[in-house]
C-alpha cells in the first residue's frame, strides 16, 4: 500500500523526499564502515509510515514541513529501525526489506550495537526538540520494550489471552504510530484537543494495521507478504484469529492440539486451515472495525476537514480488500 498516496495531501510527497535526506544525515558520521551499517535498512527503503503520520499531523499536507517537524518523524523512524535491527537478531532473520538483514551481513554483535546507536540518535534528536518530545519518546521506548517482552513471554503458549495479544501489539506497533502522530502535532503547536485526537488516531491506526496483518497472515497467497501463510503459527506467535479459534467451544481443543510447538510446513498449513475454519477472522475484523470507529470519533475533533478526510480514508484503505465480508465503514 502506498501510504502517502492514499492520503492525497498535496505537499506530503515533497516533504517525504526532504525527509529522506534528513534521515540519512542524522546517522552518518563520516566513518564508511559505521555509515554502511546504520544506513543499511534506510537505503533499502520502506513505507515510512511513521514519518508520514508525523508530517501529516504537523502540516495537514498544506504547507512545507519545517526542519523540526521533519526531525520529529526522524526520531520515530530511527526508533523503529533500531527495533528492526534488534528483532532480526532475536529472530535469526536473514532478510529484511528484500536485502540481507544487518545481522546476516555484519553479525549479531554489530547489529545489536548499531541498533543501540540508532536508538541513541533518536533520543538525541528528541532531546533537541524539547523536554515534552524527549519524555514522549522515552515512554514510547518503554511501551515498545514491554510489547516485545510480552510477545516473547507468550511464545508457543496456547494459553495466550486476548489481553496478552493486545499488550504486545499496542507496544510493538501502535505505540510508535501514536507517538508519531503526537510528535507532529506537538512540534506544530496544534491545540491540545487536536494533539490528543491525533494521538488517539495514531494508536487506533496502529492497532488496525496489526490486526490487518494478522488476518493476512492467515489468508494471503504465499509470497504476498514475503512469508508463507500461517508463518506466525509456525513461530509460536498466536495472534487474535488463533486465540479466538482456540477458544471455540467445538473445535478449540483440536486447534490447541496442533499448536504449542514449532511446526513444519505441513503442520503449519493444517493449523492455518483449522483457524480459518472458525470465526477467528471475522472476530478480528470486528475488532479492527471497533478501532476504526474510535479513530473516526477522535478525528471529529480536527478543524482541518481535508486532514480529517485523508486520515479516515487511509484507515478505510487498510480494511478494504481483506478476504472477508466488506468492512462495515
Amino acid at each position: 500500500m502506498n501510504i502517502h498516496g492514499e492520503l492525497r495531501l498535496p505537499q506530503l510527497a515533497d516533504d517525504l523526499e526532504r525527509f529522506e535526506a534528513v534521515l540519512l544525515s542524522s546517522v552518518e558520521i563520516g566513518d564508511d564502515y559505521l555509515d554502511s551499517i546504520t544506513t543499511h535498512l534506510i537505503n533499502a527503503g520502506g513505507k515510512r509510515i511513521r514519518p508520514v503520520l508525523s508530517t501529516a499531523a504537523a502540516t495537514g499536507g498544506q504547507r512545507p514541513a519545517t526542519n523540526d517537524e521533519l526531525l520529529g518523524g526522524v526520531a520515530l523512524e530511527l526508533m523503529h529501525l533500531a527495533s528492526l535491527y534488534h528483532d532480526d537478531v532475536m529472530d535469526e532473520a536473514d532478510i529484511r526489506r528484500n536485502v540481507s538483514s544487518v545481522n546476516a551481513r555484519f553479525g549479531n554483535m554489530v547489529a545489536i550495537v548499531a541498533g543501540d546507536y540508532l536508538m541513541a540518535r533518536s533520543a538525541a534528536i528528541a532531546a533537541d526538540l524539547g523536554v515534552e518530545i524527549a519524555s514522549l519518546l522515552a515512554h514510547t521506548l518503554a511501551w515498545l520494550t514491554r510489547g516485545q517482552v510480552s510477545e516473547v513471554r507468550t511464545a508457543f503458549q496456547t494459553s495466550r489471552s486476548e489481553a496478552d495479544y493486545y499488550e504486545a501489539i499496542e507496544g510493538k506497533t501502535a505505540s510508535l504510530m501514536a507517538s508519531s502522530a503526537r510528535v507532529g502535532a506537538v512540534v506544530a503547536k496544534r491545540p491540545a484537543n487536536e494533539v490528543d485526537a491525533l494521538t488517539t488516531y495514531g494508536r487506533c491506526f496502529g492497532m488496525i494495521f496489526q490486526l490487518r496483518d494478522d488476518i493476512l497472515d492467515m489468508t494471503a497467497v504465499d509470497g504476498q507478504l514475503g512469508k508463507p501463510a500461517g508463518q506466525d503459527l509456525a513461530e509460536g506467535i498466536y495472534t487474535l484469529p488463533a486465540i479466538r479459534a482456540m477458544a471455540d467451544p467445538v473445535v478449540g481443543d483440536q486447534v490447541r492440539a496442533l499448536l504449542g510447538r514449532p511446526l513444519n510446513d505441513e503442520e503449519r498449513e493444517a493449523a492455518r486451515q483449522a483457524v480459518v475454519a472458525t470465526d477467528g477472522l471475522a472476530y478480528t475484523m470486528s475488532a479492527a472495525q471497533a478501532f476504526y470507529a474510535e479513530a473516526n470519533e477522535a478525528l471529529a475533533q480536527l478543524s482541518d476537514s481535508d486532514l480529517r478526510d485523508s486520515l479516515s480514508r487511509l484507515m478505510t484503505a487498510l480494511l478494504e480488500g481483506l478476504p472477508l465480508v466488506e468492512p462495515r465503514l
